[in-house]
């Protein structure tokens, strides 16, 4: 809890904050969660005092500024934007500089969007939770760091219902998620647990429900179209009638005024890479754009295999989300550190040191030439001797999990 405190400290002080100032605090947090999974058992871990320090490190991200981020200023302008006009949509915000009549604390966030030629890329769902944070505390970060807190400990919640506490302590205290959450604002968490939700509802039969809070997960991300047809299959039509009436709901308002976020996501897939590894290794033999049609062409495939052997099983689980969120992860343009976010949940259904691995080491892309303060790398370039450690840990995982898979096939 100490090391939270002091990188709360940092965090409202960045001129003070450096890179191993940064990791070294992380790391002591890693090491402490590490020690305590290890060295006690369920009896210890109970789901009362894993709440308890849960709540406690994430109260310690509120009081805390983001890290390392500037992308909740696009949040908390689309929450103004939202409430001023009924939509934030199809205006970019470069659009604005040299409005005099924003207010001056708006025109402050203004400054300091990144891509501001860019329409904003976030669904329905998130537009609300902005126009929310909005309504709590106009143009402060906290209403939106205290809103997905919220979720978070809900997604925890969940977790004790689905799994072990002591796995689900390796969420509930990652430096991952609490840095992403608690301390930046990242609205990934919020998608995230309602996509569990709607895996859990399906589970109970609860299919109305279920199809419901899929379709508001959707709302927030598309990432969430991957556990769709993981639940719709095998419902009535009417089921999936409720799914696209929702989803359809949530779009509405946007549609009512001619706009959606359709016109920045484009801009996104066609032209965004960071910290990717399959698809930045082959971008040495392919055109990006035929590049994304082959990587996407080995994910279907992949994808089908997965679906195909789950719906094979007598009864209805949640899927290996893992698999499928890891994969998409290792072929993806853009892998974001909050994008493992929608693979935790999983990862704490389906134990894997992969898996684990990878929420560690994905904190390594913090580490770009405008942190580095160096003068050789880019602002928004990754060395490339961080990308080989980042994802060379995660293949050393993965080999030792399909080891130790062999192992216990061959018993």
């Amino acid at each position: 809890m100490v090391a939270y405190i002091v990188l709360a400290w940092f965090s409202l002080r960045p001129e003070l904050l450096s890179l191993t100032i940064y990791y070294g605090l992380l790391g002591i947090c890693l090491f402490a969660t590490l020690l305590v999974f290890i060295g006690v058992d369920e009896k210890t871990i109970t789901p009362t005092r894993l709440l308890l320090w849960a709540a406690c490190f994430r109260l310690i991200g509120l009081a805390g500024d983001p890290l390392w981020e500037d992308d909740f200023f696009r949040y908390l302008w689309d929450g103004y934007r939202f409430y001023e006009t009924g939509s934030p949509y199809g205006i970019a915000p470069s659009m604005f500089f040299g409005d005099g009549n924003i207010p001056a604390q708006f025109y402050s966030l203004l400054a300091q969007i990144n891509y501001p030629d860019v329409p904003t890329i976030y669904g329905p769902t998130l537009q609300y939770s902005f126009l929310l944070g909005h309504l709590i505390a106009p143009a402060q970060v906290w209403g939106l760091q205290a809103l997905y807190a919220l979720a978070d400990m809900a997604m925890i919640l969940l977790l004790l219902r689905l799994a072990s506490a002591r796995w689900v302590l390796l969420y509930a205290w990652s430096p991952l998620v609490i840095k992403e959450l608690a301390f930046t604002a990242h609205p990934d968490g919020l998608g995230a647990m309602l996509m569990l939700l709607a895996l859990y509802c399906r589970q109970q039969q609860q299919f109305a429900v279920s199809v419901t809070v899929l379709a508001l997960s959707v709302g927030a991300k598309v990432f969430a179209l991957l556990m769709v047809p993981f639940i719709l299959w095998r419902l009535a039509f009417h089921y999936w009638a409720v799914f696209v009436s929702v989803l359809f709901v949530l779009y509405l308002p946007f549609l009512v005024h001619g706009t959606s976020d359709m016109a920045g996501l484009i801009v996104f897939a066609r032209d965004w890479q960071f910290n990717s590894s399959s698809y930045a290794l082959m971008r040495e033999w392919f055109e990006p754009q035929a590049l994304k049609l082959i990587l996407g062409a080995v994910f279907i495939v992949i994808y089908a295999g997965l679906f195909w052997r789950h719906h094979k099983e007598n009864g209805w689980k949640i899927p290996r989300g893992d698999i499928v969120f890891g994969f998409f992860l290792l072929i993806s343009p853009v892998v974001n550190a909050w994008y493992l976010l929608w693979l935790l949940p999983f990862a704490v259904l389906y134990p894997a040191l992969w898996s684990w691995t990878f929420s560690v080491t994905v904190l390594l892309s913090y580490s770009v030439g405008i942190n580095l303060n160096s003068t050789e790398v880019a602002a928004f370039e990754i060395p490339l001797w961080i990308l080989l450690l980042e994802y060379g840990a995660v293949l050393v995982a993965i080999c030792i999990d399909l080891m130790r898979y062999k192992m216990k096939q061959n018993k």
